[in-house]
């Protein structure tokens, strides 16, 4: 049996040291449990995803020096680490890059073939490709290592299981945790592993960095394409599978797919980086007697609504510390994004850590500031109550002479949310909170939101959450074990920004349950007017939205940055110009 630890940790961006320290430690945990190689996630040694860091020379040399010291752990075991490898001397030649190391000694690096280039990936602005698919001989087995998205595409493993031999195929990744893509990432693997009769380990990075959360759920599949050890979703862990490897080897003789190890030259050291599916050999392996087998884990998958409120809460916590705050403040509207938020947040960092700042005006019900004094109560976070009325009229009074002749309008409902995102300001400033806002993905994609208003923080929690999915997860919160926390007042009252006498969203807005699809269909699908409009919904409507959506782009260059959770997020995900008449002057063909 091969024994193999994946270590799925949560890692900081630029956090060298933090980092370094981190892999030695599972080294040693792997080790101390007698495994035969442990693998780390892509650019474990950096965090990831580093963007421009790895432009700045120093950086990637101080990288390299982390690495040295890694290296030096490995006596007794094989460690695939992920880093950023600078082949030319002024480092302008730079590889998406793993080290594979033994007994304290690099004996090789493998290079990311297929560098992605979609999404938030960013990789071929910093990164040349790869181009050996090299497999590793130790004793009678052979493994192979690739990087992320050289397993998502059948070519490399190919190479490595038919051509090189590989009985084993590692994969080390960082793969940004959107819905859905759990289960597509498990079936995929599933099919690499029948497809190349070889045993496929992928370890995840786990943790949030800016706008993406990292899931984990770090996976081992057999030769036959069945799960044999999965890790939890959001949380660290090492992950421990034994593989039989002469079960594998038994099955390729009897004719059953992959290769023999006659299939391709064999070569040492650096001279199989030159060559196609090159083999490289690490010397002798005798698994350690005695040593008892061991059974893996195979963790629960979360349901669909639960994985979205671990990653939401995951996603702020590791931004919040991350950064270096302790506490955060939250403006409590009595409405249901607020309240979400605070729970998420309360999740996250504990209820000692978060603050609920209530702001009535005139407008604001007495069944607003009632529920949002419950939902306080119930969370057991401190509050903070500062009207906004007074102010409010030295606003009107203020520019009564400016705005004489003309009527109220929007404008005096904007003003209203841009004294509240001034006090919330002003409480950060003073005490080191870090303000997170309540806006939806509904409302920023149609641009239902005030600059400098309720757009004005640090985090947006559910930037990327529409709003019928935020009564989903309200409702999954509170039916866990502990009990209802989110009042069902709010859960069941129509959704106002109460900025005027009698206000609802649906005043401004199609009904939600028909925005939201739209929405979907022409940000995350990128369909058509054409095509949403042959779906069955009201022409009218959806030019209305797409005018919307297209309108408020300027508003999103300024918003704060929050989680991914969707296929396409605001920000890195979609990135269209402000400047921009395409969809606004197309006529309907």
């Amino acid at each position: 049996m091969f024994r193999v630890a994946l270590a799925q940790v949560n890692l900081c961006v630029g956090d060298l040291e933090g980092n370094k320290r981190k892999i030695i430690e599972y080294i040693h945990r792997a080790r101390d449990g007698q495994s035969d190689l442990v693998a780390f996630p892509e650019l474990s040694i950096t965090g990831y995803p580093p963007e421009d860091l790895l432009l700045q020379p120093s950086f990637v040399r101080d990288s390299q020096e982390a690495l040295a010291a890694i290296v030096r752990e490995t006596k007794g075991i094989i460690a695939v680490v992920g880093f950023p490898y600078a082949e030319a001397h002024d480092g302008s030649t730079l590889y998406n890059a793993a080290v594979i190391a033994r007994d304290g000694s690099l004996v090789s690096v493998y290079r990311k073939m297929l560098l992605p280039n979609y999404g938030v990936f960013d990789e071929k602005r910093y990164f040349t490709a790869g181009h050996s698919p090299t497999t590793y001989e130790i004793g009678r087995l052979r493994f192979a290592v690739n990087i992320c998205e050289d397993i998502w595409r059948p070519e490399v493993s190919s190479e490595q299981a038919t051509r090189g031999g590989a009985h084993v195929i590692v994969n080390i990744s960082s793969s940004p945790y959107r819905v859905g893509k759990g289960v597509e990432r498990q079936s995929m693997l599933s099919d690499r592993a029948r497809e190349n009769n070889a045993a496929v380990c992928l370890v995840n990075l786990v943790g949030g960095q800016d706008e993406l959360v990292f899931d984990g759920e770090s996976l081992v599949f057999s030769s036959g394409g069945n799960l044999l050890a999965r890790a939890p979703q959001f949380e660290e862990a090492l992950l421990v599978a034994d593989i039989d490897v002469d079960e594998i080897a038994r099955t390729r003789q009897a004719g059953r797919g992959g290769a023999t190890r006659d299939s391709t030259r064999e070569t040492t050291g650096q001279e199989a980086e030159a060559l196609t599916a090159a083999t490289v050999k690490l010397g002798d392996w005798k698994e350690p007697v005695p040593r008892e087998p061991i059974k893996s884990t195979i963790t629960r998958r979360l349901n669909h609504v639960e994985e979205i409120h671990r990653a939401l809460v995951l996603g702020t916590r590791d931004y919040v510390r991350k950064n270096g705050f302790e506490k955060v403040a939250i403006g409590l509207s009595g409405g249901i994004d607020s309240a979400l938020v605070a729970v998420i947040a309360a999740d996250a960092l504990g209820r000692e850590n978060v603050i609920g700042v209530m702001m009535p005006s005139g407008f604001t019900s007495a069944q607003s500031v009632n529920d949002a004094e419950d939902l306080a109560r119930r969370l057991g976070i401190k509050t903070v109550t500062i009207p906004i009325e007074e102010i409010f009229c030295a606003y009107l009074s203020t520019l009564k002479t400016a705005f004489e002749g003309r009527s109220q309008d929007i404008t005096e409902e904007n003003v209203q949310a841009r004294i509240r995102g001034n006090v919330l300001m002003a409480l950060s400033n003073k005490f080191g909170w870090l303000v997170l806002t309540t806006g939806n993905k509904s409302e920023i994609a149609v641009g239902y939101s005030t600059l400098y208003g309720d757009t004005a923080g640090g985090f947006a929690v559910v930037k990327d959450v529409p709003k019928t999915l935020i009564y989903e997860l309200a409702r999954f919160r509170n039916s866990l074990p502990a009990g209802p926390v989110i009042p069902e007042s709010i859960l069941t009252k129509a959704p106002s920004a109460e900025l005027r006498t009698d206000q609802k969203d649906t005043d401004s807005l199609p009904a939600y349950s028909v925005l939201d699809p739209i929405i979907e269909a022409y940000v995350e699908q990128d369909k058509s007017r054409d095509e949403i409009v042959n779906q069955g919904f009201d022409e009218n409507v959806v030019d209305r939205v797409i005018s919307m959506v297209e309108k408020s782009e300027y508003k999103r260059r300024q918003a704060p940055p929050g989680v991914k959770i969707t296929p396409k997020a605001f920000g890195r995900d979609r990135r269209m110009p402000i400047t921009n008449f395409y969809n606004m002057t197309r006529k309907k063909r």
